[in-house]
């Protein structure tokens, strides 16, 4: 596997005038192309955090973060969606390249496509509202790739949405990041989540947050995140977090 980025003992602090707050503790792994890592850890213990480190959007206290392919780019894909309900799909889907001001021939084609051979070939002059909530998950997906991200870095991407539409717009997406053999460091609070999209599971402590285990996810056949549930190896994995999370109360 190559490898992308390597962090070694991480560690965030964040400083007022009375107090500090620690809120990472020394944390390492390595993150290689084309996995799927899932990040899972108790409420405010951390996780965003991490994500808000390795994205650049906060700065980190003290350890490093190695990349090693230069000009590495991460697409972060957050919570909510955040369509712009004024633009119609195609301009939302390339709002990142104006943004970026890499709106060339290449990528609106590149963007198109993606549009086009995710089920959204006739929704391209719609807007937001007319969409399903899978079809605006793809859409927002599309806009993160739009960028041609190394890693994609997936904030809750499901915690939205109802229990039936959280699996089948979890595979969706699953089945589109593997087709396009994308690297996805994604953080959710769903265990079975976690085992059925992942091939690592990386399982946080409370505040301050360090790696209690990490957990390479093996299973019979990787199919879709619906037909991992089924899996033997579930249920061993299941109880092996659960009992990791249960012990940081």
């Amino acid at each position: 596997m190559t490898k992308l980025l390597s962090i070694n003992n991480l560690h965030k602090v964040y400083y007022s005038k009375n107090n500090a707050l620690e809120a990472i503790k020394d944390i390492s792994f390595d993150i290689n192309e084309n996995e799927f890592i899932t990040v899972v850890g108790p409420s405010g213990c951390g996780k965003s955090t991490l994500l808000n480190i390795l994205t650049d959007m906060e700065n980190l206290t003290s350890g490093t973060i190695t990349y090693h392919i230069p000009n590495l780019k991460f697409g972060y894909m957050l919570q909510s969606d955040a369509m712009l309900d004024w633009l119609n799909v195609f301009k939302n889907a390339t709002i990142g390249l104006d943004i970026k001001k890499i709106k060339t021939a290449e990528n609106i084609a590149y963007t198109k496509n993606l549009l086009e051979s995710y089920g959204l070939k006739d929704f391209l002059n719609k807007y937001p509202k007319e969409l399903s909530g899978g079809m605006r998950q793809r859409l927002a997906l599309i806009r993160t790739l739009a960028l041609k991200p190394d890693i994609l870095v997936l904030d809750e991407p499901f915690s939205k949405l109802d229990y039936q539409s959280r699996l089948k717009i979890s595979d969706d997406i699953y089945k589109i990041i593997k087709k396009e053999k994308k690297t996805v460091l994604m953080v959710t609070h769903n265990i079975e989540e976690a085992i059925c999209l992942s091939d690592k599971v990386i399982v946080l402590t409370k505040r301050p947050c360090t790696i209690k285990n990490i957990y390479e996810i093996k299973r019979e056949k990787n199919t879709s995140p619906i037909k991992n549930h089924q899996d033997s190896n579930y249920s061993y994995y299941y109880n092996l977090i659960w009992k990791d999370l249960t012990d940081n109360d």
